[in-house]
Formats: C-alpha cells, sequence, structure tokens
C-alpha cells in the first residue's frame, strides 16, 4: 500500500462545506413539470410524499438533485439569464456543495438521510424543456440520484452536508 492511499481516502471523506436547499419540486404525473414546494415528507422506500415516483421505483432513484451552480453553467452554454429549475425535472435543488464529492456516501439534507445511487443523465426532454442544445448543455451536469436511508423532511434552505 502506498503513502497515497491513506490520504486520498481521507480526502474523499473530507467535505467541509455545507450546502443549502434552493428548490423542491415534486411532479404529480408522469411527463408533468415538478410543482415547486416549500417542504416535503421524505420516506425510506417510497421516495418523495405527493410524487409520481412515489413507491415505485427500486429505490435507486427515490429523489434527483442538481446543483444550482450547474444550472447556472447550462444556462450559460445555452445563452440564457438562467434556469427555471422545474425545467430540469429534479425534485432538489442545491448550492454551495459539490453533488459529485457525495458518490457512494450518505449524506444529510435537513433531517433526512440519504445515500448518493447514481448519476442523473438527461433525457430527451432536455432538448424539448431547455431548447436546442439542452441536452447536450446538461450532459455532466445532470446531478445525481440517491435512495433513502432515514425518512424525514427537506425543507428550503435546509443544510446539505457530508456524514
Amino acid at each position: 500500500m502506498s503513502y497515497e492511499e491513506p490520504v486520498m481516502k481521507q480526502l474523499l471523506r473530507s467535505i467541509p462545506q455545507v450546502g443549502k436547499v434552493e428548490w423542491i419540486g415534486i411532479r404529480q404525473e408522469r411527463k408533468a413539470l415538478p410543482t415547486p414546494v416549500d417542504q416535503v415528507i421524505v420516506k425510506e422506500k417510497t421516495g418523495l410524499e405527493g410524487d409520481h415516483f412515489s413507491g415505485s421505483l427500486s429505490g435507486k432513484r427515490q429523489v434527483t438533485l442538481i446543483q444550482k451552480e450547474h444550472l447556472d453553467a447550462v444556462a450559460s452554454m445555452l445563452g440564457k439569464d438562467h434556469i427555471n429549475p422545474q425545467l430540469t425535472r429534479r425534485n432538489i435543488v442545491v448550492s454551495g456543495i459539490n453533488l459529485l464529492a457525495l458518490k457512494s456516501q450518505q449524506f444529510k439534507i435537513g433531517n433526512v438521510i440519504l445515500e448518493t445511487s447514481g448519476i442523473c443523465a438527461p433525457c430527451n426532454r432536455m432538448e424539448e424543456n431547455l431548447g436546442a442544445g439542452g441536452y447536450s448543455a446538461m450532459r455532466g451536469h445532470g446531478g445525481i440520484t440517491a435512495r433513502v436511508v432515514s425518512s424525514g423532511e427537506v425543507r428550503l434552505g435546509d443544510p446539505v452536508s457530508l456524514i
């Protein structure tokens, strides 16, 4: 074992930044845009209460998250001032923390514990929702999927941190 391995493991587990929930949305129907809400109940096994996916998933994609900073980057690539989070079809927008740094780790939002389960790749609806080039602009900026480890409630302004 090289000297660098423990250092890299330590760096991967060290995320001193604390993010913040900027936007929450639930989709009540398939293909519908998410409806913005101020808070949402998040449950083990079923995901977000009121979301059309609630209870129908394998557990790998119970919650989708995207970074506000990535929305700003996508807007810039598309020559827009901003991107309405509803158009990305994600559940939660956070700022101030690198979601990809949470890969294979558990993190807390408010009193809910989530675990990253994968990358949330863009679908062809991004072209439709964001305009020409929307799909390509979202590549690498689509956020993450997560499964619920511990139920609770997520509210606007809640902190987001590595456990």
